[in-house]
């Protein structure tokens, strides 16, 4: 195990290769002989009907993984031996990640946590903003827009084909038959 631990933040919008590139940081450090524990919110259940026990990426890559209803339950889960702890989706969880993330670090831990930075308003998502703001290293993906083809940074959602409002709830879990890519210009939400 290092010395130091550190802090991985991989960011973007939906379809922009976040849980892909989880994976191969994580293939790695297996290769490495490090063991890895990785974790994903509960709520998360968009391949429930797959395989609920795997991390799995939109385009089909997986990864055993864990999960977890709130940081404390991941910090009580990681075991003595572990060298690399990885969170998906960690926008889903509240703020009690930061200071569990914190606690990981400082005993040594390589912390790889991926999530959207912005919600389908454009607004910065749960507490992404925060580590970001902590990482060692930062690594902002983007995807391709599905309107003209330039690359994308949000996120869009969908609503019978048409852009959700304003006062849509923030959290509802899907993938591409909700939500799409979208560069800024092509990013939409209407206020009612």
């Amino acid at each position: 195990m290092p010395s130091t631990g550190s802090l991985e933040v991989i960011t973007g919008p939906m379809f922009s290769g976040k849980t892909d590139e989880l994976i191969r940081r994580l293939r790695r450090a297996r290769i490495a002989r490090q063991k890895v524990q990785v974790f994903f919110p509960a709520l998360d259940a968009r391949y429930a009907g797959l395989d609920y026990g795997k991390l799995t990426s939109h385009a089909g890559a997986e990864f055993d993984a864990s999960p977890a209803r709130t940081a404390e339950e991941i910090l009580r889960a990681v075991e003595d031996d572990t060298s690399v702890v990885a969170i998906d989706e960690a926008q889903f969880f509240d703020d009690d990640v930061l200071p569990a993330v914190s606690r990981m670090i400082a005993s040594g831990l390589r912390v790889i946590v991926a999530g959207l930075d912005t919600d389908f308003r454009g607004e910065p998502f749960g507490p992404m903003p925060l580590l970001m703001a902590e990482a060692e290293r930062l690594d902002k993906l983007q995807a391709i827009c599905m309107v003209c083809g330039e690359p994308a940074s949000r996120t869009q959602r969908l609503i019978n084909g048409k852009p959700a409002s304003l006062l849509d709830p923030v959290v509802v879990v899907g993938a591409g038959e909700l939500y799409e890519a979208r560069c800024r210009t092509h990013h939409s939400v209407p206020r009612e």
